[in-house]
């Protein structure tokens, strides 16, 4: 029995569960994961701030350079004004790049303001550092000169009504009568209708050699123009038709010749001048 129990006793010995590995704690000093985190954090947090302060200081630099007295304008260049007025150009530029400097001045500003006067179609301005502005003006062409209620203004050959009209021209030597000046889109089409068909008149009776006798064109019918001459002393008004300008006008010339103070138009009749009498003979040549 004693044997027996011995037996039994080696063997349950031999079947004795191993023992369990205990994980090992870590130990101090960071080497953990969230030591590991840490100790990288600190040295990007102060690269950081040496950072900013870096490009605070660059800032306040760059600010103080650009409003020093270096950049303060003192020169202020204008071209390609024939018709626009380049002191009123330089007063814009000076008024707003004074007090900022030439560095700091705001040129699509000043450009924006350019733009608003008359005859300046579109500006560029560009920097002269460290003092000056340069501006280069393009402009509007005048195609005609049109008579409304308030005198005579030079427009573009869209239409675009451009400043009051200051002298004799001689490059556009007569007026166009009939304006439409109600603000509307049929209005705005009708009258860049009249500046090209002013355009083609101009043309056809400067080849001639008969521009110099026509007063004004009356284009308040598109479909029926007229020219305004003077014969004998009186105002008479010419039919044109749709075309042949230059043609029409000559042979309405030589039909009124020494009789304007007797008859006051001539009427395009097919192909046939017809001559129209004058209601009343005390007419008063009427002044342009």
């Amino acid at each position: 029995m004693a044997r027996r129990s011995k037996r039994i006793s080696s063997d349950s010995k031999a079947v004795r569960p191993a023992r369990r590995v205990r994980p090992k704690k870590a130990k101090r000093g960071g080497r953990g994961p969230g030591g590991v985190v840490r100790k990288n954090l600190a040295p990007l947090f102060l690269s950081s701030c040496i950072l900013i302060g870096i490009i605070a200081m660059a800032l306040l630099g760059y600010r103080s350079v650009t409003a020093s007295n270096f950049f303060e304008i003192a020169e202020v260049n204008i071209q390609g004004t024939v018709r626009a007025s380049a002191e009123t150009v330089k007063r814009i530029v000076l008024g707003r790049a004074e007090r900022s400097g030439v560095w700091n001045a705001d040129l699509a500003e000043i450009r924006a303001k350019i733009e608003e006067q008359p005859f300046v179609r579109s500006a560029s301005v560009t920097r002269m550092l460290p003092n000056g502005i340069r501006v280069q003006i393009f402009e509007h062409e005048p195609k005609a000169i049109v008579r409304l209620k308030d005198g005579d203004h030079l427009v573009n050959g869209e239409g675009r009504v451009l400043a009051r009209s200051e002298g004799v021209d001689h490059s556009i030597p007569f007026a166009i009568l009939g304006w439409d000046e109600a603000k509307s889109e049929k209005a705005d089409k009708e009258n860049a209708e009249r500046v090209r068909i002013f355009a083609q008149m101009l043309s056809d009776w400067s080849d001639l050699g008969i521009a110099d006798r026509v007063e004004n064109v009356d284009l308040r019918s598109i479909r029926e123009p007229r020219a305004i001459i003077r014969d004998s002393g009186s105002l008479v008004s010419i039919a044109l038709g749709r075309d042949n300008f230059g043609e029409n006008l000559s042979r309405g010339i030589r039909a009124i010749a020494g009789k304007g103070n007797i008859f006051e138009a001539v009427d395009l009749v097919g192909a046939n001048m017809i001559l129209a009498p004058r209601k009343q003979q005390n007419e008063k040549p009427a002044a342009r």
